[in-house]
């Protein structure tokens, strides 16, 4: 139907007969010569329709409406010199056309503007709806050809490095930890359930087991969780998984990985080796385990100078077991007035979302004197004044914000307040104009967390993360002892405050990983019934294997500079998990139910 690209045509073309389809982007009549904006995949072209070349033809061009699909035959030829478009790669030359023929037409009112020449203003709710339309725009189609780009750059570098893909099951068991399971229940095998994956975490590991070294997939995963902006129901992870390599192995070959990906689809060079930090250290600097590097604003602890302090929120919280944390901003004094600060104000309230009651602050004055409320300048002594000047590197002009409380809380509402400020105070390039790549490995996690809803451990990443040997010992009398408090063999991939990705070295010693399902609180009879297949296959010759897993919507999300990864996604959902072009999730029939063995127990009450 056609013998070249609409954006393929060049100066070199320049007296061919060509025959062009695609989409009317839009028309202008100047002055009896009609000019047609014709779009495909590859670009747009100039289509000139002249009425002295078919009255008939011309007919049909003036009635064209944006949107509607032509084909178009005619002969290239050069612009005149005051007609030349630079910004169009197509601009030097036009389509004189001699046949026009509509393939299709618009029945009905656009719900939006498609044409690349139109603002993009339109609702997400309207653009989700109609994704069709939507992925005919400039900035979606650029936004999927970017992430085929970068899926194409993972499987080169991995299949040149001896990986092979593997697919695993989709319908597999629902096991705990983790996020909620999506269930299928199963028609063949009444009053049973399948699982959609969540990770393809044990398969991959089998497949060590089985011999084949050096696995990888692009592989769709389900989570059914709250959602939002980087979050979806189904997503797609990069998932790898290698024998008989150590953990620095295991890092440099995924710096090269990201490096090999950056380079294809950026054009950029990434240094290496990344930084790295360990968990206890980005919790202590950072308050956060993904910290964004590209700034400063960086904690520090002065729970000991306030410890004796006789202001009671700082005191109390030391006394308690908590910390007094803060985050000095240099020139804060001229950019946050303390109206901000205090309840009402923003910047008290990115505190406040994260569970802090609220923050204090200290203002530092061009004669070095501070400036704050006077339960703490009265509690301040000059030294302990001194020195916290010195540990901040406070300077006049600074504003010291100060967090107290337990531990966890202050570190979650001062990495927030210190990313708000970073925006605020423009320290970070907006996501489209980004082009500082802060990578960063974060190791050392420990192996589990205490969840206390629930009053036991519980696994930081998943239970089947390798400890640290250094932490466990070599006795495995001891492992219930050792292991509640010793480090994992684990490593997240951080880039400008998100997590790309995160992996480990894997447990291959069957009784070690009982042990580490029964610290989480897992009866080792529910292990065994849950886990056995994998205790077995470790029993049967288990290779040291370790692997991570990338979310490869987060990553395009980055590489093209949106904020959702939404943008890189074709059909996504909603936050409240809905696809609004096809309204899914629906209702069903009874019958299929009963076929089921299911029976729904929904209410309208239950949504209220």
């Amino acid at each position: 139907m056609r013998s070249h690209g609409c954006g393929d045509l060049r100066h070199d073309a320049s007296g061919q007969t060509v025959q062009l389809c695609g989409w009317v982007d839009r028309c202008r009549d100047h002055g009896g010569v009609i000019f047609v904006d014709l779009r495909d995949s590859s670009g747009s072209v100039q289509i000139t329709v002249d009425p002295d070349n078919g009255a008939e033809m011309f007919a049909i061009a003036e009635h064209l409406r944006n949107e509607t699909v032509i084909q178009v035959a005619g002969k290239v030829r050069e612009r005149p010199a005051d007609a030349i478009n630079d910004r169009l790669a197509t601009g030097r030359i036009e389509v004189l056309a001699s046949a026009i023929t509509v393939l299709n037409a618009v029945k009905g009112n656009l719900p939006f503007p498609v044409s690349v020449h139109d603002e993009e203003n339109t609702r997400e709710e309207l653009r989700l709806r109609h994704r069709y339309l939507d992925l005919r725009r400039e900035r979606m189609n650029s936004n999927l050809r970017l992430r085929h780009r970068t899926v194409q750059a993972m499987r080169r570098f991995l299949e040149d490095q001896g990986f092979i893909e593997v697919e695993t099951p989709v319908l597999t068991r629902s096991t705990p930890e983790g996020a909620r399971d999506y269930l299928v229940p199963s028609r063949v095998c009444g009053g049973e359930w399948f699982a959609l994956p969540q990770s393809p975490q044990l398969f991959k590991q089998l497949l060590m087991v089985g011999g084949l070294e050096r696995y990888y997939q692009v592989a769709r995963c389900f989570r059914d969780e709250d959602l939002r902006a980087d979050r979806q129901p189904e997503f797609t992870q990069l998932d790898i998984e290698m024998s008989f390599m150590d953990q620095e192995q295991i890092l440099e070959l995924n710096e090269a990985l990201i490096a090999s990906i950056w380079k294809a689809v950026k054009g950029v060079e990434l240094p290496r080796p990344f930084p790295r930090l360990t968990w206890h250290e980005a919790m202590a600097r950072y308050g956060t385990d993904r910290p964004d590097t590209r700034y400063g604003l960086e904690l520090t602890d002065v729970s000991d100078l306030v410890a004796e302090m006789g202001f009671k929120v700082f005191s109390g919280a030391v006394a308690a077991g908590g910390s007094v944390k803060c985050i000095a901003v240099p020139g804060g004094n001229d950019a946050i007035s303390n109206v901000r600060i205090k309840p009402g104000g923003d910047v008290f309230s990115e505190a406040q979302k994260a569970g802090a009651g609220g923050l204090a602050f200290i203002r530092v004055r061009e004669d070095g004197e501070i400036d704050t409320i006077g339960a703490i300048k009265d509690n301040l002594t000059e030294d302990k004044k001194a020195e916290l000047l010195a540990r901040t590197g406070a300077t006049p002009g600074t504003l010291l914000l100060f967090g107290a409380g337990d531990t966890a809380t202050v570190n979650k509402a001062l990495d927030r307040v210190r990313q708000f400020l970073a925006r605020e105070l423009g320290l970070v390039p907006a996501d489209r104009d980004n082009d500082q790549w802060n990578f960063l490995w974060v190791v050392d996690f420990p192996m589990f967390e205490f969840n206390a809803g629930e009053n036991r451990l519980e696994a930081l990443h998943h239970p089947f993360c390798a400890p640290n040997s250094a932490d466990l010992g070599t006795d495995p009398a001891a492992w219930a002892n050792t292991l509640p408090t010793a480090r994992a063999q684990a490593y997240d991939l951080v880039l400008n405050g998100l997590e790309l990705g995160g992996g480990s070295l894997r447990i291959h010693d069957s009784a070690l990983q009982r042990q580490v399902l029964q610290t989480i609180g897992l009866p080792l009879e529910e292990a065994n019934q849950q886990f056995g297949f994998l205790m077995d296959a470790l029993d049967m010759g288990a290779p040291p294997h370790g692997g991570l897993a990338y979310g490869v919507d987060r990553i395009v999300m980055l590489l093209a500079g949106e904020e959702s990864i939404r943008d890189t996604i074709a059909f996504p959902k909603t936050q409240q998990a809905r696809c609004l072009m096809t309204g899914a999730p629906g209702g069903v029939a009874t019958k299929q139910l009963d076929e089921l063995h299911v029976a729904s127990t929904w209410s309208e009450e239950d949504e209220s």
